[in-house]
């Protein structure tokens, strides 16, 4: 039997309402992530088969832009060790342990990011990176989602060129 995927499975708790598509989509991308990564092989984590990104690239891509999305919500600027993580991505640190856990902590707490988001600040204006190009707190949230499923998908299409080759 299929698990029902986060979307089907009803409000997360302590999640406002509107921010429910955002928890959702994050919580069903730790999953499948998870799921895909679980027995995935150390020697392939840096692999980019036909140059694609290496699934190590994807892992730490992910925390990252998950972090600098949501610093963004908060209307704050990105530290200098954020700025330092966006250079290094796709250097191959880490191991898929290592890479899985930093990605699981940054979705644990983009989730409390969430529950502690005042409904009424979503359409605030947000400036994003050093040109301050224009957001709201809702377009860096949902973006944040989008773009995690958005790779989680390239992951997955990665890892399994990979692991059926």
């Amino acid at each position: 039997m299929t698990p029902t995927e986060y979307w089907m499975s009803g409000p997360v708790e302590g999640i406002p309402a509107l921010l429910q598509p955002v928890a959702h989509a994050l919580l069903q991308a730790n999953q499948e992530v998870n799921d895909l990564m679980h027995s995935f092989p150390e020697a392939l984590l840096w692999e980019r088969p036909a140059g694609l990104a290496s699934p190590g690239f994807h892992l730490q891509h992910l925390t990252g832009v998950l972090d600098r999305l949501f610093t963004y919500a908060q209307a704050r600027p990105l530290t200098p060790q954020q700025l330092a993580a966006l250079a290094a991505e796709g250097q191959p640190t880490g191991t898929v342990t290592s890479l899985l856990d930093r990605f699981n902590e940054q979705v644990r707490e983009a989730l409390l990011q969430l529950a502690a988001t005042d409904p009424d600040t979503l359409t605030d204006f947000r400036g994003v990176g050093r040109k301050q190009l224009p957001s709201t707190v809702l377009g860096l949230l949902f973006h944040a989602a989008e773009h995690t499923m958005r790779h989680t998908g390239q992951l997955l299409v990665t890892v399994k060129v990979l692991t059926t080759s």
